[in-house]
C-alpha cells in the first residue's frame, strides 16, 4: 500500500493565521491554491505537503495540531480498523474539506486525516517541489514504538536506520519522514510541561546561513514576521535542549512567530 499512500498535509491551528500563512509563504516560498478559500483558513503547499492554518476558535489551543494522509482506498484503511483495532474509531467530514474525508486517530489518541485522491487536489496547483520544503515532522506520543507499528501496518511506510542510541522510530512515505518519537514527562523537568502531540515541522533549505539571513531580514522589515523567542529565559532554553537532542535532523531549530517549533536542515 506504500505507493498509494502519501502524507498530504499538517494543520496549524493559529492565532492570526493570515500571518501564519504569509510567514511561510515568504521564508519557505509556499504557493496557496485557489481551491480552498475561507474566511478561517488558508492551505499553502511546498509542491508536495500542504500546510493548512484555520483560525483558533472557543476551546481550542493554538498548535501544530495535526496531520493527514491521501490514499487511494480509505475503506481498505478502515476495514483494518475495524477488525484489528476496534477501540480506533473515525468520523466522517463534509464534503466542504477535501483534504479531511475521514478523520480518526492511532491508538494513542492522536489524530490524523485521510483523504481518497480524488479529494485532495487542493494542493496540487504548483506540483514543482520548492527549494525550501518540508522533509519531516515529529509526533511525540507515550507508546512510541506501539505507534509506529500502528503506522506502519496501516500504510507499509518505509522504516528508516538509526543509530542504536536513538529511540526514535523514523517512517517515510518516500519524500517525507514521520518521526515518532517517546513522550515522557521527565523530558519536561525545568521547563512547561507539553501534552503529547504533533512537536514540530522540519524543513530542508538551501543553506541554513542565507535562511537565517532571510529570517532577520524579513524581521526587520515587518516585525511581525520575528521568530517567537526562544532559548534566552531558562525554561525555554531548557525546552530548546530537549529539542536538540530529541530529533538529530534538525540542523537549526527556531520557533515561527506564533511559537511553533521549526527546525531547518542545508541540503
Amino acid at each position: 500500500m506504500s505507493s498509494a499512500v502519501k502524507i498530504n498535509h499538517l494543520a496549524i491551528t493559529s492565532e492570526n493565521y493570515t500571518r501564519a500563512a504569509k510567514f511561510y509563504q515568504h521564508m519557505f516560498g509556499m504557493t496557496t491554491s485557489p481551491k480552498w478559500e475561507s474566511l478561517s483558513a488558508i492551505a499553502v503547499s511546498d509542491g508536495y505537503v500542504g500546510l493548512n492554518f484555520n483560525s483558533r476558535s472557543a476551546a481550542k489551543s493554538a498548535r501544530l495540531d495535526h496531520f493527514g494522509f491521501e490514499i487511494a482506498d480509505v475503506e481498505t484503511v478502515l476495514e483494518l480498523l475495524r477488525t484489528k483495532y476496534p477501540k480506533v474509531k473515525w468520523v466522517q467530514r463534509p464534503e466542504s474539506r477535501p483534504f479531511a474525508g475521514v478523520t480518526t486517530h492511532d491508538p494513542d489518541g492522536n489524530p490524523f486525516d485521510l483523504s481518497r485522491r480524488e479529494r485532495a487536489g487542493v494542493y496540487a496547483e504548483k506540483p514543482q517541489l520548492q527549494p525550501r520544503y518540508v522533509d519531516h515532522f515529529a509526533l511525540r506520543t507515550l507508546n512510541h514504538r506501539e505507534t509506529a507499528e500502528f503506522y506502519q501496518e496501516l500504510f507499509t511506510f518505509e522504516e528508516l536506520g538509526k543509530d542504536s542510541s536513538d529511540p526514535n522510530v523514523y517512517l517515510s512515505d518516500g519524500h517525507i519522514t514521520m518521526v515518532i518519537m517517546p513522550w515522557q514527562i521527565t523530558d519536561y523537568s525545568g521547563t512547561a510541561i507539553q501534552a503529547p502531540c504533533v512537536d514540530h515541522l522540519g524543513f530542508t533549505v538551501e543553506s541554513v546561513e542565507k535562511f537565517q539571513a532571510d529570517l532577520q531580514r524579513i524581521a526587520n522589515k515587518n516585525p511581525q514576521f520575528a521568530p517567537y523567542p526562544l532559548g534566552a529565559a531558562p525554561e525555554s532554553k531548557t525546552r530548546l535542549e530537549l529539542a536538540k537532542r530529541s530529533c538529530p535532523l534538525c540542523e537549526h531549530i527556531f520557533a515561527d512567530p506564533e511559537a511553533v517549533l521549526l527546525s531547518v536542515k542545508s541540503k
